[in-house]
């Protein structure tokens, strides 16, 4: 039915695809130009130079064989001797000191220092230097608390020789959870600085640290404060052999002086021994009542050891009394509810007259054993002797509450002063009146007032250098003149002359 048939093949052409045309063209850059330019090294030569050989010829001394120079020497030495002597007794060139550079004659600040977090709510509470006189520390708190303290803190250092230094910003700011009410840079080791917090604890911060810098802590229980620390002090170590051992010491409104020593392997502060100011060491008129327990604790505000006994230290306490402590003292020790693992004694051993108002700082004279400075709520600025128990000179600058008191490093009649009214006084022992040489103004302004300067602190190495620190959370750094930084003759002799009448 079906056959296969071959049929012829059917072409045609597409509708929707058109041929393509090719072409070819060709470009060409313009001609190119080259040059070729030949160089050749400079050309070296050697010299070479020989020192003329003088071994063999003769270098002496001249000598004289005549006896001539020593028949000179006889003949003058009778008038030179009359003329020694003469100097030694004359009295032309007392007080004139040799400077062999030209010096500053002016008074300047040359740093004001603040932390924009915290300008304007904290205040400055403490101040210190590190060892090297580079970096300034400031511990911030505030001392008007009508309640528990919420406040966040800080302490915040900065370097000085920075070339980048920025003033409104800390190098270092380091956070504490409650306000900071005084801290002190290590003697020796400028990486370690101490601190003592508004809820009693002691903590110590190592610098060189790249992360966590809180190298130890006293934490809170039986064997730490239980009030503000006042103030922390670095002392050096007596019972250790080695150089460089220190004893940190730390003060407190609950009237616990505890001394506090770092284990060498653990790093961490241990409570070593420990003291207690109670109501029985105060004079007769400050004590409250009849009634207050003998053994009831009192405040301590300040602190100050002597630089020549270190066993001797001044305390002063919230109700205005000054006392003369020993760390080797075996007072009456409490009876009440003071809790320690160690037992704590009076260190008690004198008692000064005392100021009408809470004593804000004492300071030991670096240059006199025997010199002591105290200053008080009660506006008053004294300079007492160890020997006794009246101050030697009372000065009353009338700028109101007189917040610290600092010996010169340098000069052993000079010291300053802080005050409510912003100001800071230089006060020089040589001149014929008590009154303050210089009156700085330091305090930040705030309209017609200036902010109370709370402490001050002279740098241990650059002796013309004093830093104070306001209600207002600045830090002023001021340059000395060089006439009040360089010590003269009669500094020492005048201090003597004022501290040890006491022994007549």
């Amino acid at each position: 039915m079906f056959v296969d048939v071959s049929l012829e093949s059917v072409t045609f052409k597409s509708n929707w695809k058109k041929e393509r045309s090719l072409a070819s063209n060709g470009c060409q850059t313009e001609d190119l130009v080259t040059e070729e330019v030949a160089c050749q090294s400079v050309k070296y030569r050697t010299v070479k130079t020989q020192t003329e050989d003088d071994s063999d010829k003769f270098t002496g001394f001249a000598e004289d064989r005549s006896g001539r120079l020593a028949e000179f020497l006889h003949q003058v030495e009778p008038t030179m001797c009359k003329q020694l002597e003469m100097n030694v007794k004359s009295h032309a060139f007392d007080d004139y000191e040799v400077t062999w550079d030209e010096g500053s004659s002016t008074m300047s600040a040359v740093h004001k220092l603040t932390n924009a977090a915290h300008e304007g709510q904290l205040q400055i509470t403490g101040i210190s230097w590190n060892s090297t006189g580079a970096v300034i520390a400031a511990s911030y708190g505030r001392y008007d608390h009508e309640d528990w303290c919420t406040h966040k803190t800080s302490l915040c250092t900065w370097n000085l020789e920075r070339r980048n230094l920025d003033e409104n910003k800390p190098d270092t700011a380091l956070e504490v959870s409650s306000c900071l009410m005084c801290t002190a840079f290590h003697p020796t080791n400028p990486a370690l600085i101490a601190g003592g917090t508004y809820t009693g604890v002691v903590i110590v911060w190592d610098l060189s640290r790249e992360d966590d810098m809180v190298l130890t802590s006293s934490g809170i229980g039986d064997d730490s404060h239980r009030e503000p620390v006042s103030k922390v002090t670095w002392v050096p170590d007596t019972s250790s052999m080695k150089k460089n051992k220190y004893l940190l010491v730390s003060v407190s409104s609950d009237g616990k002086m505890l001394v506090w020593k770092m284990d060498k392997k653990t790093k961490q502060i241990e409570l070593h021994d420990g003291f207690v100011l109670m109501n029985m060491n105060l004079p007769t008129q400050l004590r409250k009542s009849r009634s207050t327990r003998g053994d009831k604790e009192v405040g301590v505000t300040c602190i100050s050891y002597n630089t020549e006994n270190k066993d001797s230290f001044i305390i002063g306490s919230e109700p205005g009394a000054v006392f003369k402590c020993s760390m080797s003292a075996t007072g009456q020790q409490p009876t009440g509810n003071v809790i320690s693992s160690i037992q704590l004694k009076s260190p008690v051993t004198f008692t000064y007259a005392h100021h009408y108002g809470p004593v804000y700082s004492t300071e030991f004279s670096p240059f006199h054993r025997n010199a002591f400075l105290t200053s008080s709520m009660d506006q008053t600025l004294r300079l007492y002797s160890m020997l006794q128990k009246q101050p030697i000179l009372t000065m009353e600058p009338g700028e109101g509450v007189i917040y610290s008191t600092k010996w010169s490093p340098s000069r052993p009649s000079l010291f300053a002063a802080t005050t409510a009214t912003g100001l800071l006084l230089l006060y020089d022992l040589t001149q014929s009146q008590p009154v303050p040489m210089y009156k700085l103004e330091a305090g930040t302004q705030t309209g017609n007032t200036r902010a109370p300067v709370l402490t001050c602190q002279f740098n241990p190495h650059q002796h013309n250098l004093i830093a104070t620190g306001d209600a207002t959370g600045s830090i002023q750094v001021f340059r000395i003149s060089d006439n009040l930084k360089t010590p003269v003759s009669r500094d020492l002799e005048v201090l003597g002359e004022l501290v040890d009448i006491t022994t007549e």
